[in-house]
Order: structure tokens, then sequence, then C-alpha cells
């Protein structure tokens, strides 16, 4: 086992290794930019000097390459923690950001604002109220058969899965009244995760429910670990267990409706991340939260980077974590398994 000193210097060193990817993505392209001239440039800006031979550069840098990189840290980290919590909260290692019906929600609400041709702040917009809406509904009805039922975690799975095929089933809908020539293609392009036209704007836009449903992960993630022993344990220890994971609910729908808003479906990040995590970190949500939205962040700029480089178009995001996610998980699954 790791000691609690050796994991919190684990958690430093995992802090600080976004931050020497996001420098080296400012500088990673078809356009490679030496470090030197991205020092220069930065001191140029800062006394308000004239760009000179730096134009080209700067207009790389922050045009093109800075909002996307930023994107991606805060999309990989929301994605990350809020699988990490659904993770927690289930008991289940096999549980994403997804299971309760918002990304499939999100993605229908995207499909409609593109079908009536609404601009992008209108399809982020939809793509994010539909993404909530899924997951409200998915707790209301789970809410009522618990009662009639029992078993309310299972019953909230089961009903995410019953709302996240009809939302699937209404995306296909919308895609088949879809005009082939123009709605169809933005449709399908942008339900497979891309961040070519992500903007400050929107990034400063997402910030704010990310920034608003992560802090309280952060702040409270000790409550996480109570569920750890069941909710008679925790009942008894003073936990009102179920508004406890309505919070927990709540905050990782907002920032992963935010998230999904701006880029698309991303999948596999929020499963595999909290695996690897855990895996070097150990199940301590105290540890394991801030540590999984460090790592989550790294390994969606470094996607992004092979995404944009790696052939002479760019492949959509969700393509790339899929085909990593997916022969990964299975590794870590035949790993664990011992075979």
């Amino acid at each position: 086992m790791i000691s609690i000193v050796k994991k919190y210097k684990l958690i430093l060193i995992f802090v600080f290794i976004p931050i020497l990817i996001f420098i080296f993505s400012l500088t990673f392209g078809r356009y490679f930019i030496k470090i030197s001239d991205l020092i220069n440039l930065m001191a140029i800006r800062l006394n308000n000097k004239p760009l000179g031979d730096y134009e080209v550069i700067n207009t790389v840098i922050f045009n093109m390459r800075l909002p996307r990189i930023i994107a991606a840290l805060l999309i990989g980290g929301a994605l990350s923690v809020s699988g990490t919590v659904y993770q927690s909260i289930f008991k289940n290692p096999m549980v994403s950001p997804g299971i309760l019906g918002v990304s499939n929600g999100a993605g229908f609400g995207a499909a409609v604002g593109i079908l009536l041709s609404f601009g992008s702040i209108g399809v982020q917009f939809t793509s994010f109220i539909f993404g909530i809406c899924a997951v409200m509904i998915t707790y209301l009805l789970s809410s009522a058969l618990s009662k009639k039922i029992g078993d309310s975690i299972l019953m909230l799975i089961l009903s995410g899965m019953v709302i996240g095929t009809i939302f699937s089933s209404l995306i296909s809908l919308t895609k088949y009244v879809a005009d082939p020539d123009d709605a169809l293609p933005a449709i399908t392009f942008w339900l497979m995760g891309s961040l070519t036209s992500i903007t400050m704007k929107d990034n400063l836009i997402i910030s704010i429910p990310i920034i608003l449903g992560t802090l309280p992960l952060v702040m409270f993630r000790n409550k996480l670990n109570i569920l750890a022993f069941g909710d008679e344990e925790a009942q008894a220890l003073g936990e009102n267990t179920e508004r406890v994971r309505l919070l927990f609910i709540i905050c990782s729908t907002l920032i992963t409706s935010a998230a999904i808003s701006v880029s698309g479906i991303i999948g596999w990040v929020g499963l595999i991340i909290p695996h690897i995590t855990r895996i070097i970190i150990g199940p301590n949500n105290n540890l394991l939260i801030p540590t999984s939205i460090a790592i989550g962040a790294s390994y969606l700029m470094i996607v992004d980077d092979v995404a944009r480089t790696i052939c002479s178009i760019e492949i959509p995001l969700g393509i790339l974590t899929s085909l990593i996610g997916a022969p990964f998980f299975l590794y870590l699954l035949f790993h664990k398994k011992g075979v």
C-alpha cells in the first residue's frame, strides 16, 4: 500500500502534469512553435508591444489552439470527476457519467437545435437543458418505482437505462427527418464529439456550471466514503443518504451536461480515468476526486493533440477516446482477474 505522504506527493505530481501538457499542447501541432517563441510572444503581449514577426504565432496560439486546449482541460476534468462520483455512488466500476441518461438527453437537445437551425449558442443551450431534463425524469421515475419495489439504487440505474434508450431513439428519429445535405451531417459530426469550433466565449460559459458543480463534489467528497459503507451504516453516522446522493447526482449532471453541450458526446473518459486513478491512488475519495480531475484533464488534452495532428483531417474526439478506451478497459478487466 502507498503511504498517505506518498499519495499526496502523487497528487502534487498529477496537478503539475496538466500544466506541462498544457504548455506542450500550445507548441504542438502541424505548425510547431518553439518554447522560446512562446515565451517571447507572452512577453510582447504583456508589454503591449507590436507583434511584428510573431503575428502568425499569436493567431495560431490565441485563436486556434488556446480555446480548444482550455476546453479539453475543463471537459476532461469534468467527465472524469463525474465518472468517479457515479462509480462511488452506485458502487459499480462499470458506471459512466451517462448512466442516468444525460449523454443521450444532451445529444437529443443538440440534434433538435441543429434541426431547427439554431446558432451555436442555441444548440449548446438546448443540449444543456435536455441533458438536465433527462436526469430529472430518471430521478423522478426511479423515486416512484423505489416506493413500490424498493432498492432505490437499482431503480435509479434501470430508470437511467430506460430514459437513455428513449432519448437515443429520439436522436435516431431526429436524424431520420433531418435534411441529408445539411442538418444530418452536422448532427452526426456533433454526436461524434469534437473541439474544433470551441471559442473562448464557449469556455467562459461552460466554466461557470463546471466550477459550480465541481466545488461541492470536492468540498463534500468525504461523504462519498461514508456512502460506501451502505445506506444503513451511513444513516447510523447521521447522514441523510437520499439528500447526499441527490446533491452528488445534481452536481455531476450539471458538469456533465455543460461539458457535453459544447463538445458533443465524448465517451469512455468518465469510465476509464476513474479506474486508472483508483489503481494509482486508491479508493479514498478524499484523494481520488482531485487526482481524477488532474488525470482526466491531462488525458483529454493529449487525445485532442493527437486528434488534430495524426491525420490531414481532424479525427472526432469521440472516435479516438473509444478506440483508446475500449481496449484499455478490456486490459484492466483481464489484469484485475489475473488473466
